[in-house]
């Protein structure tokens, strides 16, 4: 068995899931899903369940503190079980490709190549199998008879959180403008789908020059339909975030553009050199 622990939002959890998910294909083994993190209360929930996912109950987890100080201990004390991997850096991690079974892993695994080799399988995985509604399925209509790009801006918890802004900053107005222009350039009357965790923010600050459609009836609960829409997207403007990078790559068009900010975090410290796809632009 191997099992991956999934924390963080949606974004996050695929990225999790698709690192263990492809370790378990390469050593034919099971895959079981680590979500004792969401046993606090969270600001994020676990959204996997909206895919075509198939895991089997973990065992053998390692001690954690969700498990709680005596049955943490009580882990410990007996052994066996799971053997933790922890992810050694932003960037992809080579060590991974010497993982055997009864391996539980550890980290955010924020690279395609977890998973490359198992990309078909992954999209037939990431389908989303949860039933749209009337508003989402008028709006997939409109993004198919269109030249749809996905336009993302993540704010949230990105500005309220001193923390969490000195690491991932956001990317300014600018650099969606910029974006835009460029996709404006090669190809012939964009749409811009606008998405946004502060939908009202984004349609009062973001003017551009081409139509703009605000997406904004969606929630936190309801997120993976706005990755279901932004996937439906011909191209797409991507921000700082997992989320969106999720909506991009979940588009299998071969000819899409992709765009994304030159600068993924704003702590200098950290870097991520592998967290773009090769044939991804940046600007």
């Amino acid at each position: 068995m191997i099992s991956t622990r999934i924390r963080g939002g949606l974004g996050n959890q695929l990225f999790q899931y698709c690192a263990g998910r492809a370790l378990a294909l390469r050593l034919g083994a099971d895959l079981s899903l680590d979500l004792r993190d969401y046993d606090r209360p969270k600001a994020f929930k676990v959204g996997l369940d909206h895919f075509n996912i198939s895991v089997v109950p973990p065992v053998g987890l390692p001690a954690s503190r969700e498990d709680g100080t005596i049955r943490a201990l009580s882990k410990i004390l007996r052994g066996g079980g799971l053997k933790t991997y922890r992810e050694a850096s932003l960037g992809y991690d080579v060590g991974v490709e010497s993982l055997g079974d009864q391996t539980h892993l550890k980290g955010y695994w924020q690279s395609e190549r977890y998973f490359q080799g198992f990309e078909e399988q992954i999209r037939a995985d990431l389908q989303i199998v949860t039933p749209t509604n009337a508003q989402n399925e008028q709006m997939l209509s409109e993004i198919a008879d269109c030249t749809a790009v996905s336009l993302h801006i993540r704010r949230g918890d990105y500005v309220s959180n001193e923390k969490y802004n000195a690491a991932h900053g956001t990317c300014d107005l600018g650099y969606y403008e910029r974006a835009a222009a460029f996709v404006a350039e090669q190809v012939e009357d964009p749409v811009i789908y606008a998405f946004s965790d502060d939908p009202a923010w984004v349609e009062e600050h973001l003017k551009l020059p081409f139509e703009v459609r605000y997406v904004g009836h969606n929630d936190g609960d309801t997120n993976y339909e706005d990755l279901r829409l932004m996937a439906a997207c011909q191209h797409h403007i991507i921000a700082n975030s997992s989320f969106s990078w999720w909506g991009a790559w979940l588009n299998p068009k071969p000819d899409k553009i992709v765009v994304a900010p030159t600068q993924w975090y704003a702590d200098p410290n950290k870097q991520n050199p592998d967290i773009l796809p090769k044939s991804w632009l940046t600007v």
